[in-house]
């Protein structure tokens, strides 16, 4: 049975990770092979950051931050090269423009416009011809907060990541907040969800801490897939292997619902390592004998990116990503066939 509807992906996350993600996942809905499926991309994106420009306007005009939206935009939009340099620039000089974002400040304007942050989002994607949908992971305005293992608490996703001391815990304030129905649809109609890659306290889980996210993707029949980070996060993974990262995200979601972790075997040049060291932070361990007792099953590629920084390459990440959306596909179209 031939299904020639989009391959869904919904890709979950925030920060620089999500956007390098999305920046691969873009050039598959172009449909340069005929005879291959189109693409349908979702991104769920984390509203926690309290830094920056987005932290400003979060505090002058109780908005949502707007900086990890931008960045998606910018990685879904039909010029990305054009639309970065736009929507990156920052005003260096201007009594209150000074540090901000040109993105940052036109999400913010069509917010007031719109009298809704999603709704901005939509129609500024609409505008801006996304390849893709971007929803927040919810539209309520909340506050990070870290319980550290000296037993400290912490708030802000800011002061949080210059911890240095092992996180606990995580939470949203207040705790209950709600996701938008749209994202719920998306995540119940995928054939993959990712999660990553990215910082895994500050951008990865708290989008798990929405309630209803978590048991949206358990319900779903889609492939359910981590990307585990590259290196630690000093104040946030020191000492993290990959087996405690797919833990801590099931610890804040409440149950396990991961079906693959994704790791990176491309070595890391000697001259990264070094320099990433004097920040105390080294390569995240992949201890795949655990991920395999832990009852998930491990995908492992050269995931790295050839820069001078550490970061997962785009379009190797995305190919994965699209792997995994046609084994999603398959395994929804063998269980509609077995109910037929």
């Amino acid at each position: 049975m031939e299904d020639l509807s989009p391959l869904r992906v919904v890709a979950i996350g925030g920060g620089t990770g999500l956007s390098a993600l999305l920046e691969g996942l873009k050039h598959y809905t172009r449909r340069e092979d005929p005879s291959a499926p189109p693409v349908d991309i979702t991104a769920i994106v984390t509203v926690t950051d309290d830094g920056g420009s987005s932290g400003r306007l979060r505090r002058e005009f109780d908005v949502l931050p707007p900086g990890d939206i931008r960045n998606c935009m910018v990685a879904l939009s039909e010029d990305s090269a054009l639309l970065s340099r736009l929507f990156q620039y920052r005003f260096q000089a201007g009594r209150g423009l000074k540090g901000h974002s040109f993105g940052n400040l036109f999400l913010m304007a069509l917010t007031q416009v719109m009298g809704d942050f999603p709704e901005a989002v939509r129609t500024s994607s609409e505008v801006l011809k996304i390849a893709g949908r971007i929803y927040p992971a919810t539209a309520s305005n909340v506050v990070l907060e870290a319980r550290l293992d000296d037993g400290t608490k912490v708030m802000g996703e800011t002061r949080i990541s210059r911890s240095r001391s092992r996180i606990r815990s995580i939470h949203l304030i207040p705790r209950k907040v709600k996701p938008l129905p749209e994202a719920l649809a998306a995540i119940a109609e995928a054939d993959v969800v990712t999660l990553g890659p990215g910082s895994l306290f500050t951008s990865v889980i708290p989008n798990l801490l929405v309630e209803g996210i978590p048991a949206a993707i358990r319900r779903s029949p889609a492939v359910k897939a981590y990307f585990v980070n590259l290196m630690w996060q000093p104040g946030e993974t020191d000492e993290f292997r990959a087996s405690d990262h797919v833990r801590a995200i099931h610890k804040h979601a409440r149950g396990a619902f991961l079906d693959y972790a994704v790791v990176n075997i491309r070595p890391i040049t000697s001259a990264l390592k070094k320099r990433y060291a004097r920040e105390a932070a080294l390569p995240v361990e992949n201890n795949i004998d655990e991920l395999f007792k832990m009852g998930l099953k491990v995908v492992a590629g050269n995931l790295v990116g050839r820069t001078d920084r550490v970061r997962h390459d785009p379009a190797s990440t995305a190919a994965v990503v699209m792997r995994l959306a046609q084994e999603g596909r398959r395994q929804r179209l063998q269980a509609a066939g077995a109910t037929a």
